[in-house]
């Protein structure tokens, strides 16, 4: 490592990293060759018109994708619509395809009252994704992740660091504590990552976003439903949960 670099204590990551930086905010817009071959078809065709009978409700989507109605506010957690997630190459993406469609798509959504993001892996924090999004949508996000956010337009993006609160609407949305890590490159380790508690009205959901188990749940007290990430990287038990 070249003293060089740091000589006059400002950080300066080396060309490669700064690039790798660059296709990692991508906002996808020319990716036209990852549809080439589509994911299967969802079998999952969910009827939000029965919403209104419920003071909670959640449909799956996809990954950690969960529709959530509770204390009368409509949350998306982790936006993910893309074919592909991972760093933009020109016309394709470069990481992993997705199997299965989303069980809604983008323009079936109701209208979205917070957007929630646990952290900034990309398979979380799909800027595509984001990018198609109103942008006059709250947006509650992991400390030091809101420049991947703030720069497509969105306007009122609130970090949250583990035991800090805000209100939005009639929810408080609270961090908590998770076991995982918060790197979206090789070198921007500073970023947080977040599970989140839900409150509005007398219900209280737990949004895990990726984590282990871990002994800061027990602080979480009962909850009405919890929403959490199970067995698609195991064996790495440190970071995700398994069944």
């Amino acid at each position: 490592m070249s003293w060089r670099r740091y000589a006059d204590w400002a950080r300066h990551n080396p060309a490669a990293l700064r690039l790798v930086d660059r296709l990692g905010r991508s906002r996808g817009r020319l990716r036209l060759l990852d549809d080439l071959r589509p994911p299967a078809p969802s079998r999952l065709r969910p009827d939000l018109s029965r919403w209104a009978d419920h003071d909670l409700a959640a449909v799956w989507i996809g990954q950690a994708t969960v529709l959530l109605r509770v204390g009368g506010m409509t949350v998306l957690t982790d936006p993910v619509f893309s074919s592909r997630v991972g760093i933009g190459l020109g016309l394709c993406t470069g990481g992993p395809r997705r199997l299965v469609a989303p069980g809604l798509k983008l323009r079936e959504l109701p209208k979205i009252d917070l957007l929630l993001i646990s952290h900034a892996h990309f398979d979380h924090l799909d800027r595509p994704t984001l990018a198609r999004l109103p942008k006059n949508i709250p947006v509650v996000t992991a400390s030091d992740t809101r420049d991947l956010i703030a720069d497509l337009g969105f306007r009122r993006v609130a970090e949250l660091r583990w035991g800090e609160s805000r209100r939005v609407g009639s929810i408080t949305v609270t961090a908590r504590e998770a076991a995982h890590w918060g790197a979206r490159t090789f070198f921007d380790h500073h970023r947080g990552y977040n599970a989140y508690t839900i409150d509005g009205g007398d219900r209280r959901v737990l949004f895990g976003g990726d984590t282990a188990y871990q002994d800061a749940f027990k602080d979480v007290g009962p909850v009405d439903l919890a929403i959490l990430g199970i067995g698609a990287y195991d064996p790495y038990v440190q970071a995700h949960a398994t069944p």
